[in-house]
């Protein structure tokens, strides 16, 4: 395994925490734009239609995933500016 791939290991652990977070926040605010509730359905929520569970889950992966290459993508970029090396 490169060296440069080890030591990124901390960074991207990092960095997909930090993903996670702001994937969070920001479906909850897609959330309340989009369903005009404050709290998105749960799989287990008796209350909410099939239709509207589905679209929440489609929504909060789509962003998740839109979020964590955008951060992976930009953690690599700066790898690459500080040691030459690019991470993968």
């Amino acid at each position: 395994m490169k060296a440069s791939k080890i030591a990124y290991r901390p960074v991207g652990l990092a960095l997909g925490a930090v993903s996670g977070l702001a994937a969070g926040a920001l479906f909850k605010q897609a959330w309340k734009v989009l369903g005009h509730d404050e709290d998105a359905p749960d799989a287990t929520d008796e209350d909410r239609s099939w239709p509207e569970v589905l679209l929440a889950a489609t929504l909060q992966g789509a962003i998740f995933a839109v979020v964590k290459a955008a951060v992976d993508r930009a953690g690599a970029t700066a790898v690459r500016r500080l040691t030459g090396t690019w991470p993968g």
